[in-house]
């Protein structure tokens, strides 16, 4: 049976965002934010402040299961976070070696890993031995630094390093997000490696998840951008491969996503100090332009505003019924 798996996104898909895109529907399984390993064992606290889901069973509020990804390049102190993680219970366990960011990359985290295969074998065989088997243990990774060359090197080393599956974001680091994404190496990689292999990159449509799943030979596939700027693809891909059609009234959506972005803005209010939660709606907004109009105006009307108060105006103007409180004393928590 294929698996629909929803991406991490550093500074946009957190726990609020992956409440609202569960509650749609159609995942399987989400991943969380990286959190960073730099030397020290993260107490229990940090883990549950990335990953509120952690203290509710390890799953959204919808219930779909969700796997605690970790960044760092020290297989010890990987190790010893990973043991730390592992008794919260998280659906899974997942090591980030595809994160593009030039400020992980110069600590030597994520995808700048990719240049060396036999140090991801450390790090994963160390980590390995210390996640329980009974909690799923994988590895998201890109196509290579600058090239290909050690593409399938790579995907051994994590394979062989024990994770029970991979993710394979089908670019470089170098191509960053820049179209197309390479399905046809993952492909490839799954000849190589005796793991499950989800395929990552460039799925916006349903027609992209054909193509992809065509392409690549992957049953499990990946959403990410695609999901954030359309919150009912992963619902038209359930609906796709039951031999439904697909629903294309965006008017239709549209009503639908209204209490989601009014759910979304008054979680966001709740979480964050009350100067930046303007900032987090226009950055879903944006994303979500290209496939509804009304999101591209709610947009155009919210991006000078700066306050809580100034935003709950223009919603209720544009029909998103909700009014967000928030503590100003309080701020974030």
């Amino acid at each position: 049976m294929s698996r629909l798996l929803l991406a991490p996104m550093e500074g946009l898909l957190d726990d609020v965002l992956r409440d609202v895109l569960t509650r749609v529907g159609g995942y399987d399984l989400a991943v969380s934010e990286f959190i960073r390993v730099s030397g020290n064992l993260l107490p229990q606290r940090s883990f549950v402040r990335v990953c509120p889901e952690l203290a509710r069973a390890g799953r959204t509020g919808a219930g779909t299961p969700l796997v605690v990804q970790l960044l760092g390049s020290d297989p010890a102190c990987l190790a010893d976070n990973a043991a730390q993680l592992a008794r919260l219970a998280p659906a899974g366990i997942d090591l980030n070696f595809g994160c593009p960011a030039p400020k992980v990359n110069r600590h030597g985290g994520g995808a700048t890993l990719l240049a060396d295969p036999e140090h991801l074998f450390r790090i994963v065989s160390a980590v390995r031995r210390a996640v329980p088997a009974a909690i799923p243990f994988s590895a998201k990774m890109r196509l290579g630094v600058r090239d290909t060359s050690q593409t399938l090197d790579c995907a051994r080393a994590l394979a062989d390093g024990g994770v029970d599956s991979l993710v394979v974001h089908a670019r470089t680091r170098a191509e960053g997000y820049r179209p197309p994404a390479h399905w046809e190496w993952v492909a490839r990689i799954r000849d190589v490696v005796s793991r499950p292999v989800a395929a990552n990159g460039e799925v916006w449509t349903t027609a992209d998840y054909r193509r992809c799943r065509a392409i690549s030979g992957c049953r499990d596939v990946m959403l990410g951008r695609g999901a954030v700027a359309d919150p009912f693809l992963a619902r038209n891909i359930r609906r796709l491969t039951a031999g439904q059609e697909e629903e294309g009234d965006r008017r239709a959506d549209w009503q639908q996503l209204q209490p989601l972005l009014a759910s979304y803005w008054q979680q966001v209010c709740a979480k964050v100090a009350p100067q930046h939660a303007p900032g987090r709606l226009k950055l879903w907004l944006a994303a979500l332009r290209p496939n509804f109009v009304e999101a591209a105006a709610l947009f155009l009307a919210i991006r000078p505003l700066r306050t809580v108060a100034e935003v709950n105006q223009r919603l209720q103007q544009h029909g998103v019924l909700a009014v967000a409180r928030v503590d100003v004393q309080a701020g974030a928590r």
